[in-house]
C-alpha cells in the first residue's frame, strides 16, 4: 500500500484519561461510529439472518457492544452512537427504526437497545479502558406516519411546540429550519427550537443524560436544521450539556457553508473535506487534487478551528469507499490524510472491513459476517491511530502540541499531495495500482539535507537530499 509518513522527532509517552472532555480534549481523539443493532449479536443467535435491505431489526445491543470492546479498543478509538426512545408503532414504507434517527420520546432510552443499567455498565466498560462515550441525539424533529400526529407520544406533547407542517426546500436556509424532513410516508414534526420550553426542557433533559451515563460528547444530526441561536444554549462548556458537539452539516463542497455553524457548535463533520478527498482519490474519478488543495485553504480562512472538524470517509448516509472506488489503495490513501491531518479522525464501522454497500439501507451492513477480522485495513488504522496517539500524547505538554500544529501542504501534482503537520511529512497518491512508472512526487521538506526521516508504515530510513528535497518514486504498488 502507498501511505508514506515520514517523521523526525524525539518524544515520549503520556498516558490519557477519560472524562467528560472539551473540544481541547476531543481534538487528540479519533472515533469508531457504530449502528448498535449492526455490531454484534448476543450468544445463539443465528448470524445469517440479518439483511440490510430489509431495514429492520437485527439484534444488536449494549451489552453485545460491551462484550466486543476489544475490537474497538485495539486500535484505540473512542465510541459513537444514539440511545433515544425511537418510534414505538407500527412499520413504515421504510423499514423499522434500527438505525436509531426515528425519535419518539427522548426522555426514554431505547428499548431495543437495552435497559439504562445495560447503558450505564456500557459507560463504566468504556472510561475503564481510557475511552471516550460520544453519543448521537437528535434534537431537530421526531418521527410520524403523517401531518397531523397524536403528539401525546413525543417528549414535547402539544403541537404548539413543533413548526406547521410544510416541505422542506433545500435552497432556503429558513426553509430548512423551519419546515419537515422527511416526505409524506415518514414525516418528521420539526421542533420549534426558539420556544424558551423547548430551549429549557432539552436543556435540563441533556444535562440529565450525560450526568447520568457520563457521556463525554455528542454527535447532533441535522444540525443546520436547528435555529442557530439555541446551539449555545445546549452544547459545550456553557451549555446545558457541558460537553463538546460535533455537528451534522450535510452537503457537498462549499466549506463557507459548513463553517458558519462552528461558533454556534464546537466542531461540524468535515463535508468539503470528505467531498474533496472523494474527487481527489477515488477510482473511477475525476482525480483532482486541486479540489483537495482548495478545500485546505478555504478551510484555513473559514473554519474557526480546523483541528476539531470530523474528518471520515463513509458515514450511515452516504455509500461506502468501496462502493465507489474499485481501488483499496485509494482507501488507504484517503484514510492516511484523515488522521495525518487536521481534525478527529473518523471511521465508520466496517471500513475497515472493506464493506461495499451502495448508500442507505445497503451501507448498514452487520458486522459479525466479518468475524472481527483483523483485515489490512484494520491494521492499517491501528498503525494510523497509535502513531497519532503517540504524537498527540508526548507533545501535549509542550509548547507545540501535534495536534494544533497547522497541515500544510508541500507540494501537490496529478499524482498526488505531500502535507506537512507539526514534524510529520505524510506523501499520498492517487495513482492506484498497478502503479504507472516514472511516478514521481518531488517534496520540499523543511530539513537539511542528509536529515534522517523513517517511514512509519514500512520503518524504513530515509534521507533528505540536496535542497531538502525527498524523492518519492510510486513503482509496484509502493513508495520507494
Amino acid at each position: 500500500m502507498f501511505a508514506l509518513i515520514l517523521w523526525f522527532l524525539v518524544i515520549t509517552f503520556l498516558l490519557q484519561h477519560a472524562q467528560a472532555a472539551s473540544a481541547a480534549q476531543w481534538r487528540d481523539r479519533s472515533i469508531y461510529q457504530v449502528l448498535i443493532d449492526r455490531y454484534a449479536l448476543p450468544n445463539g443467535s443465528d448470524p445469517t439472518l440479518c439483511k440490510p435491505s430489509e431495514q429492520t431489526w437485527c439484534g444488536g445491543t449494549w451489552n453485545t457492544l460491551r462484550g466486543n470492546l476489544d475490537y474497538i479498543q485495539d486500535p484505540e478509538y473512542s465510541y459513537d452512537r444514539t440511545v433515544q426512545q425511537n418510534w414505538q408503532g407500527e412499520r413504515t414504507p421504510y423499514g423499522d427504526a434500527y438505525h436509531g434517527y426515528w425519535i419518539q420520546d427522548s426522555t426514554q432510552l431505547n428499548d431495543k437497545f437495552g435497559t439504562s443499567d445495560d447503558l450505564l455498565a456500557l459507560s463504566k466498560e468504556i472510561h475503564q479502558r481510557d475511552m471516550y462515550l460520544m453519543v448521537d441525539v437528535v434534537v431537530n424533529d421526531v418521527m410520524a406516519l403523517s401531518t397531523n400526529p397524536d403528539y401525546s407520544i413525543y417528549m414535547f406533547k402539544d403541537a404548539s411546540y413543533y413548526h406547521t407542517y410544510c416541505p422542506v426546500d433545500y435552497s432556503n436556509t429558513t426553509s430548512e429550519q423551519l419546515c419537515w424532513l422527511g416526505d409524506l410516508n415518514v414525516t418528521l414534526p420539526d421542533l420549534d427550537t426558539t420556544n424558551p420550553t423547548v430551549i429549557s426542557q432539552y436543556g435540563s433533559w441533556i444535562s440529565e443524560l450525560v450526568q447520568t451515563y457520563s457521556i463525554d460528547g455528542l454527535r447532533i444530526d441535522a444540525a443546520k436544521h436547528v435555529d442557530a441561536d439555541f446551539w449555545p444554549t445546549f452544547c459545550g462548556t456553557e451549555g446545558a450539556s457541558g460537553i463538546f458537539c460535533m455537528g451534522e452539516v450535510f452537503g457537498g463542497l462549499d466549506v463557507e457553508d459548513a463553517a458558519e455553524w462552528q461558533g454556534p457548535l464546537d466542531s461540524v463533520l468535515n463535508y468539503p473535506m470528505y467531498t474533496a478527498l472523494t474527487q481527489a482519490f477515488q477510482i473511477p474519478g475525476s482525480l483532482n487534487i486541486s479540489a483537495l488543495t482548495d478545500t485546505i485553504s478555504q478551510s484555513k480562512k473559514l473554519y474557526k478551528d480546523t483541528t476539531v472538524l470530523g474528518n471520515f470517509l463513509e458515514n450511515q448516509d452516504l455509500p461506502r469507499w468501496a462502493s465507489s472506488s474499485v481501488d483499496v489503495q485509494t482507501l488507504y490513501n484517503a484514510m492516511a490524510f484523515n488522521f495525518m491531518s487536521d481534525g478527529i479522525p473518523i471511521v465508520y464501522y466496517g471500513q475497515e472491513q472493506y464493506f461495499s454497500g451502495a448508500g442507505d439501507p445497503l451501507n448498514r451492513e452487520p458486522l459479525w459476517p466479518s468475524n472481527y477480522t483483523k483485515t489490512d485495513a484494520y491494521k492499517f488504522i491501528q498503525t494510523l491511530n497509535q502513531f497519532r496517539n503517540y504524537l498527540v500524547n508526548s507533545t501535549a505538554n509542550t509548547s507545540s502540541p501535534w495536534t494544533t500544529a497547522e497541515t500544510q501542504v508541500l507540494t501537490a501534482s496529478q499524482y498526488g499531495i505531500a502535507i506537512l503537520k507539526g514534524d510529520v511529512i505524510t506523501v499520498l497518491t492517487n495513482v492506484g495500482s498497478p502503479a504507472q512508472n516514472n511516478t514521481h512526487i518531488a517534496v520540499a521538506t523543511p530539513y537539511d539535507r542528509n536529515t534522517a526521516l523513517t517511514n512509519i508504515i514500512t520503518c524504513e530510513q530515509w534521507v533528505v537530499g540536496s535542497q531538502g528535497y525527498i524523492d518519492v518514486e510510486y513503482t509496484l504498488g509502493h513508495g520507494r
